[in-house]
């Protein structure tokens, strides 16, 4: 064999190769690497493996009816010269054995190593017996692939990955699902960029019809990275080529199509020697009157040395960025070894102790004061949050009381009447101002006690960011629920004096009520006010009576009201309480006992009085100036509390957790008995330590690999 192929895709390929067993030696996937490698798609009977056998110039696959490959194939073939074997040859071989094993030829296989194969026969019981104990004896299929590794004289370097053959219908035991489970698990490996598509297709059937093509076009659809291969191109139909075909004119790929004659049952059965089959090939294009003329382009041979171009190529088209992603993953993983405590996880847990309790004091600092590097563009976090909950919130939840929704013009009224005693006030009594201003400063309470809750709630909110965010408390779950409960119970008991701070500063604005203070306003200046505003409203005072004709008592007294007549339609002092129906029946009660009619008597007064008519225009004046007196001063109150309370809970609370926290955290947490339950690591953190560990290790030696290249 020539080295001109060999020679130049052997060393590049040869690198390829080690990469994927440095990854699949620690069971990780190289996707996030992704080596360029080539994929054999195929529906099942296509002639896939009799293809792969061929290449390899030897049987080593299991055959026979439904799934035979269960799970994908990497297949490193491996050119090396033969050499001379002063000690005859291979190790012996039983009497069933493979009759063509030789010295110069082995497989090995990853989950094996160091064992060599030279019966091709065991190499197809190992990859059916390691088949059977990761997906069963069903037709179960399973994405973890086998490693198999062929050195040979005959073979030119080349890694091909043989995927299980496309199926429509479960047969026997196969899932219900089997073609979804196929199809995902080869859409994985041919959906990558660096994978070239070696998609075999029946000649005798219509390509059109082909499922390995159809898919490959799904992931390729411009045919870039694809490679076509005929089998069965002996059993066409008289008359019949697939010179068209070749010629790009039916579905045309870049990279082209190769026809291949492989073995029928017959020769398999017969044990047709690969040797024999690869020159039957070569007459039947030779003396084919449809590709006779190009005879040297069809074929096993020219295949195999095209593939091994074609990925020689390949590989070194993508090796920049090969190194690239396997540099960019060691950092990675390096840095999040670190976090992990490094590959020895040894500490001193009075120093991981005290630097987790600084760095989550000085977040939590940072994140109230908003100094914070990682500030969010989205939403409000951290302290704008809380200021948020004093602005919004709490000034919004305390402007929208009104006082008068709960208390109407006739309470006010029956106050008044109330708080004069025995002796009608001649003036707008002050009590009934005093005990409603009252009342409803204490409806204070419940919205500022509630703002309290609102900041605890954001500081909480706050705790739990930080306690996802320090990587300490994922690799200590201990440490993390204890300071979760330290923290938690420090601020539980700073609500305590918040929230008394809070209600005494309620209690104080309604124990004393400052009518001097200088944005009250007096009384006088009410009364003037109500009383311009009543007098606009109402009509002049007639001249005369328009009844009885008389002139009215304020024009016969110049303008001094003496007139002590009874008027009938005029309520006394407390008309407005009395029911109409109670004096009414009781006149009418005398009139019945003496016949005629008599001045009615005085009544005692009924068990409860109530008001029953309308406000008199005294009541409305009097019930008027006490309402604006109301809502003054309950203005100057809100505004007082808009301002004090956020004062009072950023003392008492938010302020105090920054100032005095860290010592709460250190005199609860820094302990000796303590100390080392707080760090005992998670079961997750060891066991991605692990993986970490490898994936670095594997990571390094991948970068040697091709660090020479």
């Amino acid at each position: 064999m020539s080295t001109g192929p060999a020679g130049l895709g052997s060393e590049i390929v040869t690198i390829v190769n080690k990469l994927q067993d440095v990854f699949n030696a620690v069971g990780t996937s190289t996707a996030s690497i992704d080596l360029p490698q080539i994929c054999v798609l195929g529906s099942q009977s296509s002639g896939k493996s009799s293809v792969l056998e061929n290449i390899v110039g030897r049987d080593f696959l299991p055959r026979g009816t439904g799934i035979v490959t269960r799970r994908p194939l990497i297949l490193q073939l491996i050119h090396r010269p033969a050499t001379s074997h002063q000690n005859g040859g291979p190790p012996e071989i039983g009497k069933d054995g493979d009759a063509a094993a030789n010295a110069d030829e082995w497989g090995e296989f990853l989950h094996l190593p160091g064992q060599k194969f030279y019966d091709f026969h065991k190499i197809r019981d190992e990859i059916v017996r390691d088949t059977e104990a990761k997906t069963g004896r069903n037709a179960g299929i399973s994405p973890q692939p086998i490693n198999l590794r062929i050195y040979s004289p005959k073979v030119l370097t080349l890694t091909l990955v043989d995927l299980p053959g496309l199926t429509k219908v479960p047969v026997g035991d196969q899932p219900k699902d089997i073609e979804k489970q196929i199809r995902d698990m080869l859409m994985k490996y041919i959906s990558k960029p660096a994978c070239i598509i070696l998609a075999v297709s029946p000649a005798n059937v219509d390509l059109a019809n082909s499922d390995g093509l159809k898919m490959a076009r799904d992931v390729d659809p411009e045919g870039n990275r694809t490679i076509g291969v005929l089998t069965k191109i002996d059993l066409m139909d008289n008359g019949t080529d697939v010179v068209d075909i070749l010629a790009g004119r039916v579905i045309p790929l870049r990279m082209g199509y190769v026809p291949v004659v492989n073995r029928g049952q017959r020769d398999i059965d017969s044990s047709k020697s690969i040797a024999l089959a690869l020159e039957a090939e070569r007459e039947f294009f030779e003396n084919h009157p449809s590709y006779k003329g190009k005879a040297q382009y069809c074929g096993t041979p020219f295949l195999t040395r095209k593939l091994n171009m074609i990925l020689m190529h390949h590989i070194r088209a993508t090796l920049p960025d090969i190194k690239a992603r396997i540099s960019s993953q060691l950092q990675k993983y390096n840095a999040e070894l670190l976090q992990l405590g490094g590959p020895m996880a040894e500490h001193n847990s009075g120093n991981v102790v005290l630097s987790v309790i600084t760095e989550f004091t000085n977040e939590f600092r940072t994140v109230i004061d908003g100094s914070t590097n990682d500030l969010s563009v989205n939403e409000l976090s951290g302290g704008a949050r809380i200021s948020f909950v004093f602005h919004e919130l709490f000034n919004n939840g305390i402007k929208n009381i009104d006082p008068f929704d709960q208390v109407k013009d006739g309470d006010i009224r029956t106050m008044l009447y109330n708080s004069s005693g025995s002796t009608p006030a001649l003036f707008v009594g002050t009590a009934a101002f005093e005990v409603i201003v009252k009342q409803q400063i204490k409806r204070l309470e419940e919205p500022s006690l509630k703002c309290c809750q609102l900041v605890y709630d954001e500081l909480i909110r706050i705790l739990g960011q930080l306690l996802t965010k320090i990587q300490a408390f994922k690799r200590y779950p201990a440490l993390r629920e204890r300071f979760n409960a330290v923290v938690v119970g420090f601020f539980k008991n700073c609500m305590t004096p918040t929230t008394k701070l809070v209600s005494d500063m309620v209690s104080m604005q309604a124990c004393y009520v400052n009518t001097t203070h200088p944005d009250f306003i007096n009384g006088h200046k009410a009364m003037a006010i109500v009383t311009d505003r009543l007098n606009a409203a109402k009509p002049p005072p007639p001249q005369s009576d328009p009844k009885t004709g008389k002139l009215a008592p304020g024009v016969i007294n110049n303008n001094k009201d003496l007139d002590v007549e009874a008027k009938k339609d005029e309520p006394g002092f407390f008309g407005s309480f009395f029911a109409s129906t109670g004096r009414n029946s009781r006149a009418g009660t005398a009139k019945k006992a003496g016949g005629t009619s008599t001045p009615s008597t005085m009544e005692a007064p009924p068990p409860v009085i109530k008001p029953q008519a309308a406000l008199s225009e005294r009541e409305t004046m009097e019930t008027e100036v006490i309402k604006l007196l109301i809502h003054s001063y309950f203005n100057i109150v809100k505004r007082e509390m808009i301002d004090m309370v956020p004062k009072a809970i950023t003392l008492t609370l938010v302020n105090h957790a920054k100032e005095t926290l860290q010592k709460e955290l250190l005199q609860e947490l820094y302990k000796q008995e303590v100390l080392e339950d707080l760090l005992k690591e998670s079961e997750y953190v060891v066991n991605r330590r692990k993986e970490v560990i490898s994936m670095v290790q594997a990571l390094n030696k991948a970068e040697e690999i091709v660090a020479g290249v």
